[in-house]
């Protein structure tokens, strides 16, 4: 099964804007009280009885716990007695109560942090087999007919699977899902191979040599930014100037965002057009978001561009994998000698066992380049030819 997501600029009347206002109130509500239960029953049970506070400690009746069909059965009731609830559109509120449940899993899965409550939403989902286009509108449940800017046509063959109605600053947009039913191979390893460095004194460089400048898409709109936020400061909150400062404020950093995302495809592009393998370092950028240069690392969105990279890979039938990122700066790509630790302010590697010097970035480059493919010889199964004896790699 093919997914794909096509992202779309709504162009909705007043009423219409109403609606949407409301139903991201409702599931505002229905977030925060789905995620107040939750904690209610994880802190309630949090410690083990013999090791209970002092001073004070959980006691509430005892429930099963409100996974996302507990819930969801709650919620059903709960609208029965709530004119507001009752307002709202059903299928809206349950999938913002499956989209907590995902966060949950993924809090005890993956590490994540505990979900957060929402002063604002800023999206809901709709799925439906209803949802078609018809030229500059789309037909959906909720809003009925609602005008779009088409910026693209859906290729032929594919349906319409759920909708996300998303409120950005510069106003609201819709992510269409579209499937097909047909199986994509996986992209293989082959043609010209390339490793992939990333780093903060400059983005990225490659082991053919390429190295790319940090951006700074964030620095050309900070000084503008900056005083806004001088002038927001003195103007009374919630009032009318506050609210447009804040919409101001909004629109710039949305523009950084584009900005940084338009890059982050074209870059991909040009690393994918005549490459047939690429290798990058599997980092944890959580850590480089609080690290030294935290500031520098969340303005590039390295993480972004990797599962942009990632993403235009398969597009491309280009091979993606991620390699050990421990000591690529310290081995000589040439010999393969262990040259120590190098400050950050070392940009030439120089090895004093074979002489070989290039840039250090570069050089990190070639070490991410032959472990990726060291990685595909291990998963390589070795045939002995009964007729020459000449041995043959098969992938597994």
């Amino acid at each position: 099964m093919l997914n794909l997501t096509y992202n779309y600029k709504l162009q909705p009347t007043a009423k219409q804007i109403e609606i949407i206002e409301h139903n991201l109130d409702v599931c505002k509500s229905v977030w925060n009280h789905a995620l107040y239960v939750r904690k209610l029953w994880h802190n309630s049970r949090s410690c083990k009885i013999d090791r209970c506070s002092i001073k004070h400690e959980y006691i509430v009746n005892m429930f099963e716990y409100p996974n996302y069909h507990n819930q969801s059965a709650d919620l059903t009731k709960a609208k029965r007695g709530n004119a507001f609830l009752r307002s709202g559109n059903a299928q809206a509120m349950q999938q913002t109560l499956r989209k907590l449940d995902r966060a949950f899993n993924d809090m005890k899965s993956k590490n994540m942090g505990f979900p957060r409550y929402k002063k604002k939403m800023k999206s809901f989902n709709l799925i439906s087999n209803k949802i078609e286009l018809n030229g500059n509108y789309i037909k959906m449940p909720l809003l009925k007919k609602v005008k779009f800017r088409k910026s693209r046509d859906i290729p032929e063959g594919f349906k319409i699977k759920q909708i996300q109605i998303i409120k950005k600053a510069s106003g609201y947009y819709a992510n269409l899902t579209i499937v097909l039913n047909v199986d994509v191979p996986t992209p293989m390893p082959k043609g010209h191979t390339i490793g992939i460095d990333v780093g903060i004194h400059s983005m990225l460089a490659t082991s053919d040599g390429l190295t790319i400048p940090r951006p700074k898409f964030l620095d050309k709109a900070l000084r503008k930014i900056k005083l806004l936020q001088r002038k927001l400061k003195k103007k009374i909150i919630s009032s009318n100037k506050w609210k447009r400062l804040q919409h101001r404020i909004a629109l710039l950093h949305e523009a950084v965002a584009n900005r940084r995302k338009e890059y982050h495809f074209q870059l991909a592009h040009q690393l994918c057009k005549a490459t047939g393998t690429i290798f990058v370092e599997d980092i944890n950028f959580k850590s480089w978001s609080k690290g030294l240069f935290c500031k520098q690392s969340l303005d590039m969105g390295l993480g972004q561009f990797f599962t942009v990279l990632e993403h235009i890979s398969w597009k491309t039938d280009t091979y993606f994998a991620k390699v050990d990122k421990n000591y690529t700066s310290q081995i000589c790509p040439n010999c393969g000698t262990h040259t120590g630790k190098k400050e950050l302010n070392v940009r030439v590697h120089k090895c004093d066992e074979c002489g070989y010097e290039c840039d250090r970035d570069v050089a990190a480059s070639m070490i991410i380049r032959d472990r990726g493919l060291n990685d595909i010889a291990v998963g390589t199964t070795v045939i002995k030819l009964p007729s020459n004896g000449v041995l043959s790699g098969a992938k597994v």
